[in-house]
């Protein structure tokens, strides 16, 4: 990820929905560390101008507090938290949770008592993180399905039933392919509802998904191929783990080398 690489202004979003909360990093995921300040400062801004939904979580709660960064000013350093309206902080430690382009950023700050700024209930100024776990989407470990292994996709949209083979997967989403004609209604930005995940033996998951990209191939077996690429959306940090040791257990079979 390189926050100095040319981009085009963002247009500020509008106060995240509910849908746009953000999982935390799952334990056994392998982020590395963001400390350098300047780092850190430009994270923030680029969260700032782009008014992405930043996900909050107190300790021993799954639901996300939602809101986003209003401002930034890096030489104090602080910014400030524009919550969501009737959203308040608990006393304690905040893991904070954000998507920055192609990486899940993450970090926490502790108050005994989140101080509003004067007569603005709903903006809190906080001072910079020490450091921030970065988890790259692109560097996620992203495996093909094992030969003669029966890892499907089903799932039900607009009435109809779907059985579709999975490509490859990963903590990210998932790889479908399926015929051509098979594909009706797989289109890109799609929503696939309570999709189950068929993952080995032993391993089922029900997900939420958005599609992202489908791409035609020509398969020398199966013919004409649609490669259909899905997002995970609000998936928890429970499924994560789950993943991510599946992704790691298979990495490791020297079956693979």
């Amino acid at each position: 990820m390189l926050l100095n690489e040319p981009i085009a202004v963002p247009i500020r979003k509008g106060p995240p929905r509910p849908q746009d909360a953000i999982a935390p990093i799952p334990a056994v995921a392998k982020p590395h560390a963001m400390t350098d300040i300047d780092d850190i400062g430009d994270a923030l801004t680029l969260l700032s101008e782009s008014g992405d939904a930043i996900s909050m979580y107190a300790p021993g709660n799954r639901d996300a507090m939602l809101g986003r960064i209003l401002s930034v000013d890096p030489e104090l350093p602080h910014f400030v938290m524009e919550m969501n309206q009737g959203v308040t902080l608990p006393p304690g430690p905040i893991t904070f949770v954000a998507w920055l382009r192609t990486a899940k950023l993450q970090f926490k700050l502790t108050d005994k008592a989140w101080q509003c700024a004067p007569g603005k209930p709903h903006l809190i100024p906080m001072t910079f993180p020490e450091s921030c776990d970065v988890l790259n989407r692109r560097e996620s470990e992203r495996l093909e399905t094992p030969l003669g292994a029966n890892f499907m996709a089903t799932f039900v949209m607009n009435g109809n039933p779907y059985e579709l083979p999975l490509h490859d997967f990963s903590l990210g989403g998932v790889g479908l392919r399926c015929a051509k004609k098979d594909a009706r209604g797989l289109i890109k930005g799609r929503k696939l509802v309570e999709v189950r995940l068929d993952l080995g033996p032993d391993t089922v998951i029900i997900a939420d998904m958005e599609i992202r990209l489908t791409r035609s191939y020509r398969s020398f077996l199966l013919g004409e191929q649609l490669h259909v690429g899905c997002k995970f959306i609000n998936l928890p940090p429970e499924m994560e783990s789950k993943i991510s040791v599946l992704l790691d257990k298979m990495n490791k079979d020297p079956r693979r080398r």
